[in-house]
């Protein structure tokens, strides 16, 4: 019942997420700046109880743990990064500071962006990589997370090696596959 109520939970956050992003893009208003970085931090810490409540097989333990200091280590970086851009950067800009583009979130290069790139690409990607290892019998839902995984860890390294706009690899692999992984957590029986 807990795995079932967290994947409700993450449907809410993706769909809140989504729709601060699309309408961020579409209006390109501060208000929907703040509301993403916040829907973006929310998810950040949201990540940690959704790779806990995956179905791991009892004798890979090792794996779940490794995973789930991958995934914190996204959650933390992600609230660093956005906590940041939120109350130093975007007060700055606001201000009329002349904030370079190497310290805006967004920006390529940038600090705060390739902080947020490490933690949603390369840690969270690490930590669905090491959940699937360890996940028991479901094959779909275990083959969904690796990809996920592998889909996180391209788009960061592909950033970096050979063309940022290239990132957008990795949020299909946590936006889109986390839709479809809390899909499939619902649609399973009760195994708690």
């Amino acid at each position: 019942m807990v795995r079932k109520k967290v994947a409700i939970i993450g449907l809410i956050v993706c769909f809140f997420y989504f729709i601060a992003t699309f309408m961020l893009i579409l209006k390109g208003s501060s208000k929907w700046l703040i509301t993403m970085e916040i829907s973006t931090i929310i998810g950040g810490v949201y990540m940690v109880p959704f790779i806990t409540v995956l179905p791991y097989e009892k004798d890979k333990i090792n794996l779940k743990i490794w995973s789930l200091i991958a995934t914190s280590s996204c959650m933390i970086l992600t609230c660093i990064a956005h906590i940041v851009n939120l109350t130093v950067t975007n007060s700055l800009l606001a201000s009329g500071v002349n904030v370079p583009d190497y310290f805006q979130i967004g920006k390529w290069p940038s600090v705060e962006t390739i902080v947020d790139y490490t933690a949603w690409g390369f840690f969270l990607g690490l930590g669905f990589v090491l959940s699937a290892f360890a996940i028991g019998k479901n094959k779909h839902l275990k083959i969904t997370v690796l990809i996920c995984g592998l889909l996180c860890l391209l788009g960061y390294f592909s950033a970096i090696i050979f063309n940022p706009n290239l990132w957008y690899i990795a949020p299909m692999g946590y936006g889109i596959g986390c839709v479809v992984i809390c899909i499939i957590l619902i649609a399973q029986r009760n195994r708690d």
